[in-house]
């Protein structure tokens, strides 16, 4: 996000350090994906849409989001067959995120 500008408004919702927002985003997806529960353990359940509701989730930072995640899996080299099964997934779930028009 710190990198491309075209993520400007979904980077300004996470403030002037990444490094907690990153972290969480690890522990999270570590038990999404069948591992760890290191996020709930932590914090109990994600309850995400609760934990989202104070920042402004409309379709440009829903956008944004799933094309910095997209970008990250392509960059890291997760397989096609499942980057698009990640792609899809995340898509419900940050359509789904949504809180505000536009």
């Amino acid at each position: 996000m710190d990198l491309e500008p075209d993520y400007r408004a979904l980077r300004a919702a996470h403030g002037s350090e990444l490094a907690d927002a990153r972290q969480k985003l690890f522990w999270f997806l570590c038990g999404w994906l069948g591992g760890p529960n290191h996020y709930i353990e932590r914090f109990g359940h994600p309850r995400l849409r609760a934990r989202h509701m104070p920042f402004r989730i409309g379709i440009v930072e829903r956008d944004q989001w799933l094309a910095c995640m997209d970008q990250a899996m392509g960059e890291v080299g997760v397989p096609e067959v499942l980057r698009g099964k990640l792609r899809e997934s995340f898509a419900g779930t940050a359509d789904w995120m949504r809180n505000a028009p536009g």
